[in-house]
């Protein structure tokens, strides 16, 4: 390890030293074994097997739209289920090491909600049930078809066990303030998107000291680099990857194609400027930067459009991704849905399961807060959603640009190590280094992929 990366580490000692104690207590404990394959029931027989009332707990997001519209669903599936009586509970702002600590010590949600790069760490510590018996015999399979295939068969480990399935389409796109680009003579994006090369000549005419006071106040363009996910972007459409495709403990970060992706974003951070860090906009976040007119572009999801769509107090443009030069990519997250192994009625978790996957559920959330449909069957009446409720502001908006991955094959998924408990603080401390502070250059990742690979065989 270099000395630069021990005296990083060092000053963020908490956080490893927390990770660290986690992993000890989880290396200490067996997840309960799973149902065999012949022993599950489909979520019909689920309902009227018993005569006696199952409580299950569901635990899902806590932000304030999402409560009501639990309360006003679940009736629904209990009136369908009269044997099974679902309670709602909130998710905690640190779910990520909470529902982890909640499953060791037995005491977990029977179904929950679960994300990106820490429900496969769950997943890889054995705390979520296979569902592979469940959907092979009790899953439509037009409902499968239907999925993202990337974003689907990201929920499996290595092993083949499934241990999630898609709750919505969080796909990624380049949101564009109409009137800054009028303002700078900038031209819209085409409706089949940038690339890279057409994103920094419009973020060069875009970034402005418009105070004339030295100084920069208006950026080009924004990214979250705090997730490796977003920043992953980049590494593929230079043809190049976080993590090995064939090898989950192989680091490829260091690799030629991973290193221009990283460079061209530090080049756009920390060189010319064009690209907003946290630091420069206030440490406020990507939506709120770019409804405050901070930034003339943000890269951000679909799940962003009702907060954009309300308070932006100009014209709103979308695009499809910028492609690199290995291509067109963008995000599609794994947001998800899994069983706990632990629960003692897996086949009414199941039940409940295909509710929450079901046409009247994900419409649901469409309707209160815009969320992407998972399945591409429904996204025309999501669009149609939106639509009604801002006729205006959504006229000449290409909302599908969020589904275009999707319908075209070119979305990606978050890429996992085999131990990525150990890894996700390593990256995320990396990236504040390089893309935040500026305070390593991009080659630094040599020395984290190191030590990332260090941890895959401890």
């Amino acid at each position: 390890m270099s000395e630069s990366l021990e005296r990083k580490r060092l000053t963020r000692a908490g956080t490893v030293l927390a990770a660290v104690l986690l992993s000890l207590l989880l290396a200490a404990c067996v997840a309960p074994t799973a149902a065999p394959v012949e022993g599950t029931t489909s979520g019909e027989e689920a309902a009227a097997s018993s005569d006696e009332t199952v409580e299950l707990v569901y635990q899902d997001w806590a932000t304030t739209w999402f409560p009501p519209m639990v309360e006003e669903m679940m009736p629904i599936f209990n009136e369908e289920h009269p044997n099974i009586q679902v309670s709602y509970v909130p998710q905690s702002d640190d779910v990520d090491v909470k529902l982890l600590a909640q499953m060791v010590a037995g005491e977990a949600p029977d179904l929950m909600f679960g994300c990106c790069t820490w429900f496969p760490i769950i997943a890889q510590k054995g705390q979520l049930l296979d569902l592979r018996p469940y959907v092979e015999s009790d899953l439509d399979p037009a409902i499968v078809e239907d999925f993202d295939p990337a974003q689907y068969n990201a929920l499996f480990l290595p092993d083949g066990t499934q241990y999630a399935l898609p709750k919505y389409h969080g796909a990624l796109a380049l949101f564009y303030n109409k009137d800054l680009f009028d303002e700078y003579g900038v031209d819209y994006p085409p409706a089949e998107g940038w690339t890279l090369e057409e994103y920094q000549a419009a973020m060069d005419k875009l970034t402005q000291d418009t105070d004339g006071d030295g100084e920069t106040d208006l950026w080009g363009s924004m990214i979250d680099v705090v997730s490796e996910d977003r920043v992953q972007m980049y590494i593929n459409n230079h043809g190049g990857h976080i993590v090995n495709p064939e090898d989950p403990t192989d680091c490829m970060l260091d690799e030629p194609e991973a290193q221009a992706g990283l460079q061209w974003l530090y080049d756009r951070m920390q060189v010319d400027g064009t690209m907003a860090t946290a630091l420069d906009v206030g440490k406020v976040g990507t939506q709120a930067a770019f409804i405050n007119g901070q930034v003339a572009m943000v890269e951000d999801g679909s799940w962003a459009l009702k907060n954009i769509l309300a308070n932006a107090p100009f014209r709103v443009g979308l695009a499809p991704f910028p492609a690199g030069p290995a291509g067109r990519v963008t995000l599609a997250t794994t947001d998800a849905y899994g069983i706990w192994e632990g629960t003692e009625h897996p086949d009414e978790a199941w039940a409940l399961m295909k509710f929450l996957l079901g046409d009247e559920y994900v419409l649901a959330q469409a309707r209160a807060q815009f969320l992407q449909p998972a399945r591409a069957s429904l996204v025309p009446q999501w669009a149609d959603i939106i639509r009604a409720e801002y006729p205006e502001a959504t006229a000449d908006l290409d909302i599908e640009a969020f589904a275009d991955g999707h319908e075209k094959g070119y979305s990606v998924v978050v890429e996992t190590f085999k131990n990525q408990g150990e890894v996700r603080p390593l990256l995320r401390e990396a990236l504040d280094l390089i893309f935040t502070l500026g305070e390593e250059p991009v080659e630094y990742m040599a020395d984290v992929c190191a030590e990332i690979e260090a941890a895959q065989t401890e």
